[in-house]
């Protein structure tokens, strides 16, 4: 697949990137895809959950009525869980959500998200760039000059920059991240994608 990289005043600068179809066309795996995605939600749980059993609730132990002659149930804590106030019957306990996937099932996951925006022709390529300082209105005119979207917009860096990533941070719909950030979940979570020129080239180079 064969792309424009574009200025960022809109303008094409000539140059065209073709992009490795071992990583933007293979046939997507749909299943990998979905063990990485469930992966990376449940790894973003904290897991803090907790309510009380009827050990830890502050209530008498006092019996509340004759074990028998009353005509009802028998009872001997106000602590029971039938009781308003009472412990919490098989509550959630604090747990660690997080699980493991093999490297190449998660590649194979990401590889497989990157095909589908290719095929979905949501792919916009832009030569590098500096900010000399952080710009939201610079930055958003940025993003309208080059088509990007206004809805969910992944830009993608080869390396970090603070001006960019300050000038994008008030706008909901827009994430910056590097390469080495990159993840199934916030492909397939965007629209559309911006990469900086030089993002392939570090894609291809981790092949394993």
């Amino acid at each position: 697949m064969e792309l424009s990289v574009y200025k960022i005043d809109g303008s094409e600068s000539g140059k065209k990137v073709v992009l490795d179809e071992n990583i933007f066309g293979i046939e997507p795996n749909d299943h990998a895809i979905y063990l990485d995605v469930k992966q990376y939600l449940a790894n973003q749980r904290q897991g803090t959950h907790k309510t009380k059993d009827r050990s830890e609730v502050a209530y008498s132990t006092k019996k509340l009525i004759r074990q028998k002659g009353s005509g009802g149930a028998r009872h001997g804590s106000r602590k029971a869980g039938i009781y308003t106030g009472g412990g919490r019957v098989f509550g959630p306990k604090p747990r660690d959500y997080r699980t493991k996937l093999n490297k190449k099932l998660k590649q194979l996951a990401r590889f497989s998200a990157l095909s589908y925006k290719a095929r979905e022709n949501a792919i916009v390529m832009v030569e590098p760039f500096a900010m000399d300082a952080p710009k939201t209105k610079e930055f958003i005119q940025i993003l309208k000059n080059i088509k990007a979207g206004n809805r969910k917009v992944l830009f993608v860096l080869p390396e970090n920059s603070q001006n960019i990533y300050l000038s994008s941070r008030n706008l909901p719909e827009v994430r910056v991240i590097t390469v080495d950030e990159i993840n199934t979940y916030a492909i397939l979570n965007a629209y559309s994608m911006v990469l900086v020129d030089g993002v392939q080239d570090i894609l291809s180079s981790r092949i394993k």
